[in-house]
């Protein structure tokens, strides 16, 4: 591989740790059950999945019985993210709620994320970090208006 294209790679594996980071910074102020850490780790692995997956093969010897599916690493990763997911998911008996589903749809985005900035779509991939945390800051912002007509 050429020197141009290893930079490419390194670009979008810094930008989906960065937008994931970004996400992650919201739900660690929001002190949630992923944070900074976990988003940085989700977007910056997706990226470097989709990299691999999609370039990692070439010269590999590819016949009519044998292709290589670049999209079978990303069903995977989609797969993996929502394992992690359930995990940040709590039922609690006693207050009959949920917790952390949230949390595991915001790891789950964070992985798209991460795989768009892996295949290079950058505008798409920080388009969908802005409306995430929007989502989430309005929905935290019409939670608290609600709270407050409730305890008036």
């Amino acid at each position: 591989m050429t020197d141009n294209i290893t930079w490419e790679f390194v670009l979008r594996i810094f930008v989906a740790a960065l937008l994931g980071g970004m996400i992650g910074l919201e739900r660690e102020y929001r002190a949630k059950e992923a944070g900074f850490r976990t988003h940085f780790l989700v977007a910056l692995g997706s990226a470097l999945f989709m990299i691999v997956s999609a370039y990692g093969f070439e010269g590999a010897l590819e016949t009519p019985e044998h292709r290589w599916d670049v999209s079978r690493v990303a069903a995977q990763v989609v797969s993996g993210i929502g394992f992690i997911g359930a995990g940040t998911i709590i039922f609690q008996k006693s207050e009959n709620v949920v917790r952390g589903l949230t949390t595991a749809a915001g790891l789950w985005v964070t992985a798209a994320i991460g795989l768009a900035c892996g295949g290079g779509m950058y505008v798409l991939a920080t388009a969908s970090t802005v409306l995430v945390l929007v989502g989430l800051e309005a929905f935290n912002f019409i939670l608290h208006k609600f709270d407050k007509h409730r305890k008036a």
